[in-house]
């Protein structure tokens, strides 16, 4: 049986990116946006009877776009995040290596169209190139079905991964807040698991931190570690409202 060879490129709207399309459960509008996210500026030197436009202008939206969904989930997620924390957990997020995990879990490395010299020298797992192909996706994404489309996407890659503290300056609220208590009180903070609900494959934690007996903030998480996280975050929040008061 003769090998299947590679779909022409005119084709890969319907063909090339249908597993991408399943597997991310997204299905675009204009098939044309996608094939431009993933077109880098090699192949379209390279084809230029193609007539298609490469990635660039669009990595430049998609970067924009990401700035202000991760910048609003963060200002609704972290309430007591200073400025500065703030900044510096978006930089660690919309940056080269954290797009780049990205992009490997979605598999894009498969879908980039390279010209021959990018594609011998390894062009297909360049960090830099694999981060502006993420960009160029998300501003695809945008153009093709807007902000809410953008950010369900992001829910289920991103933001879970947030949530982790997989994140070099993802806010470490325990140390915080023992930080804070030695500097303002005595005594020794405890935290104790108040309530575990849902199943196995679910859990919810629901955790108390208390200082002397003192009850300072309660917390939710998908584990015990998120949860005691959440409740030092709420401490922290509660004792620096007390502090303006």
């Amino acid at each position: 049986m003769a090998k299947k060879s590679k779909p022409d490129y005119e084709y890969v709207a319907l063909d090339h990116f249908r597993k991408l399309q399943d597997s991310i459960h997204i299905r675009f509008k204009n098939p044309e946006l996608l094939k431009q996210a993933f077109t880098h500026s090699s192949y379209v030197n390279e084809h230029p009877e193609k007539r298609q436009n490469d990635n660039e202008r669009l990595e430049f939206l998609g970067d924009a776009v990401l700035e202000l969904t991760v910048s609003h989930y963060l200002f609704k997620r972290f309430p007591s995040m200073t400025e500065g924390e703030m900044t510096k957990l978006r930089a660690s997020v919309v940056c080269e290596p954290s797009l780049v995990i990205f992009a490997n879990e979605l598999h894009f490395g498969e879908y980039i169209f390279l010209g021959k010299g990018e594609e011998m020298t390894g062009g297909r797992t360049r960090p830099a190139l694999l981060a502006d192909v993420f960009e160029a996706f998300i501003g695809a994404l945008f153009l093709d079905q807007g902000l809410a489309a953008v950010v369900s996407l992001l829910e289920r890659i991103v933001f879970p991964k947030i949530e982790e503290g997989m994140f070099s300056h993802t806010t470490d609220y325990k140390s915080k807040l023992q930080e804070y208590i030695q500097k303002t009180s005595s005594g020794v903070l405890e935290y104790t698991i108040l309530d575990e609900r849902g199943p196995a494959h679910d859990k919810e934690f629901v955790s108390r931190v208390s200082l002397n007996d003192e009850e300072l903030g309660t917390g939710k998480g998908r584990s015990k570690k998120e949860a005691e996280q959440h409740a030092a975050q709420t401490a922290l929040s509660n004792l620096r409202k007390k502090e303006k008061q």
